[in-house]
């Protein structure tokens, strides 16, 4: 049976586990991010299909099993594509990493053209086309994400010209002179304007993406519009005040969609409730004997300001002696898969750091910097939410970042402070956190003083102010703005179908 809607991502959507040598393919433990919400797509459809690429060596593909379903979930398969281990080097830790995320977070000089290996992305994409189009219905919607696949639209469109095509960036989108350092501006926007709907997190990053098609190809704006009614549309660094939210392109109508992807609130809230959290946040907290806890939430990244966070916290210390003792900084930052040589010299710097800053105040019964490089626990990673003062989340640049709003549904609108950077997408939601510029030496000191001195009041209005806002316009509230999207495409296209009375 074809599938009516099929959705491409990198990640497979279940966990993998061996028992007594039979490979069973189960729900994930940790539900938490975009997998479990784009599942729940599937829940409307009558069959479904999940893509994904699965690195297998020569010995496992001869018995490969190219489809497989997860056990207790119905409505859909997922669909591997099988991948050598120098496909995924070249294809994801080299081309995708070091040449496209270094462009799409406005970072060129980490930009590499020499190593990159555009045929060998072309060929994967083109795989991810081809199994789309073998799986899909003529009138199925295929969804396509991320960078990483790019030019999966234009080979569908080639196979399939009345496929309905949509696209969801969930990196940043840089600004036209960045993007079109890339050797392959032409390929990639060609693929993109092949698509019914593009979507990204923020206006700006939309309004980037028009202006980068407008300077390489003849398009035709068609309709202009107000962002969305909780988006800030002045006063903050990625601000827009109005989208264009359609475009043509040799007959295509390209819908752009602009709409940040939300957290789950409910299950934050039921995570906090459980007794095993509950006891991690009490064992915290007695750790702590009345410390404050500042936490920083992320990975082994030069995009995400850990450097920056650290030597903004090692000056706070030279700066005010009396916080001796007083406050503990948690820093998890989870070390990068094998293989992803970009972020060696990252961690490095991290590591060094903040072994420089404990060094030099650690004291008897306090280290300044606690640092984690290993995942943590979903329901402990919640409980330090919980238990932490402030969340310093103040990356140079990010697509959206739900370590803000995860902090703030932990708090439950009753207390914390949020200290975020003014360049990532949440920003635009979230202007009553303790927004600043994290390449600025002075700003950041002065953030980091304003969330300490914060008093319980004025922790409780702000914070209460952004859980109305995160827990209303959340992951679902993100899906149903889509699905009706979707709905609209397929009633236009069905139209476009009808044969015209004579």
């Amino acid at each position: 049976m074809k599938s009516d809607l099929v959705i491409l991502y990198h990640r497979e959507p279940y966990d993998e586990v061996v028992e007594n040598g039979v490979t069973r393919y189960l729900p994930k433990k940790s539900p938490n991010g975009i997998v479990p919400t784009l599942k729940s797509f599937f829940e409307t459809s009558e069959s479904g299909t999940w893509i994904a690429w699965k690195q297998v060596n020569q010995k496992q593909k001869a018995n490969f099993e190219k489809k497989v379903s997860i056990e207790g979930e119905a409505k859909y398969d997922v669909c591997r594509i099988p991948l050598s281990a120098d496909q995924v080097k070249h294809f994801y830790h080299i081309t995708s990493k070091e040449a496209f995320w270094p462009i799409l977070h406005s970072f060129p000089y980490h930009f590499t053209y020499e190593s990159s290996d555009w045929a060998n992305f072309q060929e994967i994409n083109r795989m991810f086309a081809e199994t789309a189009c073998e799986e899909a219905a003529d009138d199925a919607l295929i969804w396509v994400h991320d960078y990483n696949l790019w030019l999966v639209p234009y080979y569908i469109r080639q196979q399939k010209p009345n496929a309905r095509i949509a696209f969801f960036h969930h990196t940043p989108f840089p600004s036209v002179d960045i993007f079109n350092i890339l050797p392959w501006r032409e390929a990639i926007v060609d693929s993109l304007l092949c698509c019914d709907v593009v979507g990204f997190h923020i206006p700006r990053y939309s309004e980037n993406f028009v202006n980068v098609a407008r300077s390489l190809r003849e398009v035709e704006v068609v309709e202009k519009s107000d962002v969305p009614e909780h988006i800030t549309p002045v006063g903050t660094a990625l601000a827009e005040p109005e989208v264009i939210s359609k475009l043509r392109y040799k007959g295509q109508l390209v819908r752009i969609d602009a709409f940040p992807v939300g957290t789950n609130p409910q299950h934050i809230l039921n995570t906090v409730e459980k007794e095993e959290t509950q006891q991690h946040i009490t064992k915290v907290k007695e750790e702590l004997e009345g410390r404050k806890l500042i936490i920083a939430a992320g990975r082994v990244d030069y995009v995400k300001g850990n450097q920056e966070k650290l030597e903004a916290y090692g000056r706070l210390l030279e700066r005010r002696p009396e916080l001796h003792g007083k406050v503990s900084f948690l820093m998890t930052c989870v070390s990068p898969a094998p293989g992803m040589r970009v972020y060696k010299n990252a961690q490095n710097k991290i590591e060094q750091l903040a072994g420089k800053i404990n060094g030099k105040f650690a004291k008897f019964g306090w280290t300044p910097i606690l640092l984690f490089t290993q995942p943590l626990p979903f329901h402990e990673l919640i409980g330090l939410y919980k238990a932490a003062d402030i969340c310093w989340t103040t990356p140079l640049r990010d697509g959206l970042n739900l370590v803000a709003k995860e902090y703030i549904v932990a708090h439950g609108g009753k207390d914390g402070v949020l200290v975020l950077s003014e360049f990532v997408g949440a920003a635009v939601e979230l202007p009553e956190a303790i927004l600043t510029n994290p390449y600025s030496i002075d700003r950041m000191n002065e953030a980091i003083d304003k969330a300490l001195a914060m008093s319980p009041e004025d922790q409780q209005k702000t914070m209460e102010t952004m859980y109305q806002t995160v827990t209303k316009y959340d992951v679902k509230y993100w899906a149903d703005h889509l699905f009706e999207l979707f709905q609209e495409i397929k009633e236009e296209t069905g139209k476009a179908k009808e044969p015209v009375a004579t």
